[in-house]
């Protein structure tokens, strides 16, 4: 038992050795390889509910919302408020209340050069691009939003007021397929 496992280990050792051995460059110009990053990811944003500053409070006294179905609170969850106007007074478009779980397995990142199709294009352009591809299956759990306007980025901030235009509940999966090819602009 003890010569099978010694015969055993020198296999293994023997084989290590030889994998990591130095190719020459000659060698090296033959090795042929694939490069990429295979991402999985699951995120949960507010599951169960999120900070805010108590009404009148010093900065730093925060609490902890109730976000449970039957609460009576009007705000759960983050916010992101963007300006895309002139000014002050040229409002906000808000995404509020964004809260919930999605999971995702197989996003893949890796770069493809384009030197051929794209009814001929391919062959002008000759250079590489980003290429993204969609993972099968992202799966939701309780994902809800709001899009809305707003006069005011915070909710705490005087003088808010904030008109919903629609809510958006997601529960299930969602298939995807294909790949999305991102083109780098500008001369590198």
């Amino acid at each position: 038992m003890i010569k099978i496992i010694i015969t055993f280990v020198t296999l293994i050792y023997s084989s290590l050795s030889m994998a990591l051995e130095a190719l020459a460059e000659e060698e090296m110009q033959k090795v042929l390889g694939q490069g990429g990053v295979y991402l999985s990811g699951d995120i949960t944003i507010n599951d169960n509910g999120g900070p805010l500053n108590v009404s009148g409070a010093t900065i730093g006294d925060v609490w902890q919302k109730s976000c449970i179905p039957t609460s009576t609170d009007v705000r759960c969850g983050a916010r992101i408020a963007v300006n895309a106007g002139d000014g002050a007074n040229s409002g906000w478009l808000v995404l509020d209340n964004i809260r919930g779980r999605f999971s995702f397995e197989g996003l893949t990142l890796k770069t493809r050069t384009i030197d051929s199709g794209f009814d001929g294009d391919g062959v002008i352009f000759n250079s590489d691009v980003l290429e993204i591809g969609l993972p099968n299956t992202v799966s939701y759990g309780g994902v809800s939003y709001t899009l809305a306007n707003s006069s005011e980025a915070r909710p705490t901030d005087s003088g808010f007021s904030q008109t919903d235009i629609f809510s958006v509940n997601i529960n299930g999966d969602v298939s995807l397929r294909g790949n999305l090819l991102l083109f780098p602009t500008g001369t590198p």
